[in-house]
């Protein structure tokens, strides 16, 4: 029984070709057509290692949004929104620098934050691209007529 975490891929060809005339004519005859249908499965294992690689770059992305608004909006250094920077710094610091911060009153736009995002979610994908393409059948061909 298929996992409900399993993806079936189905592509279906279909061609229709003249077949090869005899000799000598006898009756007209119609063309042949043949029908190939591939069916790919993706295993549940590789399912669920993808699943909990966009899991944590969500959860990493969620963390540093949070960071990016708090510092939008100046929040108070409540023991929470310290927590929050605190926490978040160390996903943020290879990208601070990059861009100049500029702050209006209390309030910060910290770019470094967005750049951080995105890259972080570059990285997920390149990742869940990899383990696609390591974990994809070799030769997986079924042939239904």
């Amino acid at each position: 029984m298929a996992d409900s975490y399993d993806r079936e891929v189905v592509r279906q060809e279909t061609t229709t070709g003249e077949p090869v005339r005899p000799a000598a004519p006898v009756t007209p005859v119609a063309p042949v057509t043949t029908s190939r249908t591939s069916i790919y499965r993706e295993s549940g294992n590789n399912t669920r290692v993808i699943q909990t690689v966009w899991w944590i770059v969500g959860f990493v992305e969620v963390l540093i949004a949070i960071r990016f608004v708090l510092k939008l909006f100046g929040a108070n250094p409540a023991p929470f929104v310290r927590f929050m920077y605190d926490l978040t710094w160390p996903f943020v610091a290879p990208f601070h620098g990059i861009f100049n911060t500029a702050q209006e009153g209390r309030s910060i736009l910290e770019p470094e934050s967005l750049v951080a995002m995105a890259i972080y979610a570059l990285i997920g994908w390149g990742i869940v691209s990899l383990i696609r393409l390591l974990s994809r059948p070799r030769s997986s061909t079924t042939v239904v007529e």
